[in-house]
């Protein structure tokens, strides 16, 4: 692994960077704090020297290619909505934001694309593409981060049951070598069969390779019919046991979310309204499902619907609630949507993991963190996608010293990482890696796997200037 030395942002360089980006670059009490962090506080917060606000590709190439001369960090960054530290400029030098860079830039129906700057935020792609009659189907939970961030990540979300991950909707994207060149990856085409995926390994690498400036994302006809269903469970091993069940069914829902009553109770509170019920004939509720179904038939869906409600009730669900006109929807949805937020709002110590096991192992596995929770001092929320596997742990605490709170959860990840491996799981569906999980990354691929990842890094980036200590590559 190399050396790496970086120089010192002088004031020369600041002007040349005034130069590239005029009323768009920022230094000492002129950066706004936001900058300094991502969602995740837990992963320390870092001032960069500088920031600028690019607004096209040749400005992302300028700024780069001068950083890179001079041998000055550059971390690449969104709308800063990352939960793993990706996004911090722990090393400092320049931050270089595409939160000027959110053009929708053009449609083409007849190969169902849309072409978007980086910068673009998914709520605005996604409201802009349904007035068009479309969907673009990825559907994080943060709905304001940027696609440029999500495709970073590889963001997955709640659709991803159905429709697949971020990746799967990336067909192009135009990207800046730490090197400021300028290359294009993929095509609008469907398929592809010409060389190594250079497309598909930039997607995910969290700005460590190059930096995502447009991108030309596949999209579908929006489903002209969409029902949601809420089922009500007495506990979670009978909520998490159903969902197997869906799938062997072939129901094709659109998303299976799992959630426990703590945490839904957390969330209304936070929204200040209540949508899933507490009890039912005298019974408390302790967990439920959220499903939704969506297709071009009203009847088709209804037969789909009733075929779920069947499946759910002879698997032990209380009953069934249909949330089929908007509001109840948004209800819904609203409450599940706003599970971080609430939990942010609610706890003064928090951290997190985005684990994905098969399928058939969610319940073992959350007996297993239940049972080991015990052992330690803080709270354990969980919730997550229940039709992919991918589920979130949030340790939580309001009482504890910070450094024992990073001692314990650190020790509590250990465990749950290495459990997630032994089910044939990853220690990430859709967070990422950043700074904050590169142990546990290295604990679960091994030695040789690491190796290769840090010499691609090396090939991308012979300076080491973008994104520096993440994912993969330790300085």
């Amino acid at each position: 692994m190399k050396q790496v030395t970086y120089e010192k942002v002088t004031p020369e360089l600041i002007e040349e960077l005034k130069a590239i980006a005029p009323g768009r670059t920022y230094t000492g009490s002129d950066i706004n704090d936001d900058y300094t962090r991502d969602e995740m506080p837990i992963y320390g917060s870092a001032k960069p020297d500088v920031v600028v606000e690019a607004l096209t590709t040749e400005e992302v190439a300028a700024v780069m290619k001068l950083c890179n001369d001079h041998h000055i960090p550059v971390v690449p960054r969104g709308a800063g909505t990352g939960l793993t530290g990706a996004a911090v400029a722990t090393h400092g030098g320049v931050m270089l934001s595409t939160t000027r860079m959110n053009k929708i830039l053009s449609y083409d129906t007849e190969n169902m694309v849309v072409r978007v700057q980086a910068g673009v935020l998914l709520n605005d792609l996604a409201e802009d593409a349904a007035k068009q009659g479309f969907l673009y189907p990825p559907d994080p939970g943060e709905k304001f981060a940027t696609l440029g961030g999500n495709v970073s990540t590889n963001a997955g979300g709640m659709r991803a049951v159905k429709y697949g991950t971020t990746r799967d909707y990336v067909r192009a994207m135009t990207v800046v070598l730490p090197t400021g060149e300028i290359v294009h990856e993929g095509a609008s085409v469907s398929k592809t069969s010409s060389g190594y995926s250079l497309l598909n390994l930039m997607i995910g690498s969290e700005g460590t390779l190059g930096m995502i400036t447009e991108l030309t994302l596949k999209i579908i006809p929006m489903p002209k019919v969409t029902v949601s269903l809420v089922v009500l469970y007495e506990n979670l091993d009978e909520c998490i046991s159903t969902v197997p069940k869906i799938m062997r069914a072939n129901l094709q829902p659109q998303a299976v979310e799992f959630m426990e009553k703590e945490i839904v109770r957390m969330s209304e509170k936070y929204i200040e309204r209540s949508t899933f019920p507490q009890k039912y004939q005298g019974k408390d509720i302790n967990a439920y499902l959220l499903l939704t179904f969506d297709g071009d038939d009203e009847d088709q869906v209804n037969e789909t619907l009733e075929r779920a409600s069947e499946v759910v009730l002879e698997a032990g669900a209380l009953d069934v609630l249909v949330a089929d006109s908007p509001q109840l929807k948004r209800d819904a949805w609203a409450a599940r949507s706003s599970f971080l937020e609430a939990i942010s709002a609610q706890t003064k110590l928090l951290d997190e993991s985005d684990v994905v096991v098969p399928v058939n192992e969610i319940a073992h596995y959350l007996e297993y963190i239940k049972e080991i929770s015990k052992n330690y001092d803080f709270e354990v929320k969980s919730f997550g996608h229940a039709g992919d596997g991918n589920l979130h742990i949030y340790n939580c605490s309001n009482d504890m010293d910070i450094e024992e709170f990073k001692r314990q959860v650190d020790d509590f990840m250990e465990h749950a990482y290495k459990k997630a491996t032994e089910l044939g799981g990853q220690i990430s569906g859709e967070h990422g890696i950043g700074h904050g999980k590169m142990k546990y990354l290295e604990e679960m691929v091994g030695p040789t796997n690491m190796r290769l990842m840090e010499g691609i890094k090396e090939v991308f980036d012979p300076n080491m200037i973008l994104n520096p200590g993440k994912v993969c590559y330790k300085l």
